[in-house]
């Protein structure tokens, strides 16, 4: 408190300097900038008392000896604190990452399997409705065969009731043809019969 009193002007820039300067964290930089300042008040005093012993000199500067050493210890200590949170985190952060690069193999694994899988079912369910319409194709073919087939018997038996039906017809009129001609025949003899019988009457 007495030293933040005394430099007060000169607590934040050094701290801010050190953190800056040297990449030290803000607690680091805290315990360097408060050791730096009992080392100016003890300057200052060296200073200031003008009837400074050389016994005096001597305590002092193993004071300030004893202050750097102290210093050097803690921040010793505070690193290896922090190293070793640093690393217990390093390996928590490692494990995390191993876990999630195992769930995320075994999740494409999975989605690997689970797509192939569909794909051979799908396929299967192609080749299932493509020898399906095979089939089916090969009996519309079959059926379409035998209505041609049909059809042309049907065909082929309406000509030939067709032929026969104008051979009848033929037949049926060369026989009313020559019914008619006889009947003609028979008319004009009958008729020169009558003709030649009144004209013998009249002569």
């Amino acid at each position: 408190m007495e030293l933040q009193l005394q430099f007060g002007h000169l607590y934040s820039p050094m701290l801010n300097l050190i953190q800056i300067e040297s990449g030290f964290t803000t607690q680091q930089a805290e315990v360097i900038v408060s050791a730096l300042m009992k080392i100016m008040e003890a300057n200052m005093d060296i200073i200031y008392k003008d009837m400074v012993t050389k016994m005096q000199q001597e305590i002092t500067l193993q004071q300030i000896m004893s202050q750097i050493a102290n210093v050097k210890k803690d921040m010793i200590i505070l690193e290896k604190s922090e190293f070793s949170a640093l690393r217990s985190e390093n390996e928590k952060i490692k494990l995390e990452l191993h876990r999630l690069k195992q769930q995320v193999t075994d999740e494409v694994i999975k989605v690997r399997t689970d797509t192939k899988l569909d794909f051979n079912l799908e396929k299967s369910r192609v080749k299932e409705l493509y020898s399906l319409n095979e089939r089916k194709l090969l009996e519309i073919k079959t059926e379409m065969v035998s209505l041609h087939a049909q059809q042309d018997r049907a065909v082929t038996q309406t000509d030939r009731k067709i032929d026969t039906e104008v051979a009848g017809l033929k037949t049926m009129l060369e026989s009313h043809k020559l019914d008619n001609i006889k009947y003609l025949a028979g008319s004009v003899f009958t008729c020169l019969t009558v003709a030649l019988g009144f004209y013998r009457l009249w002569i």
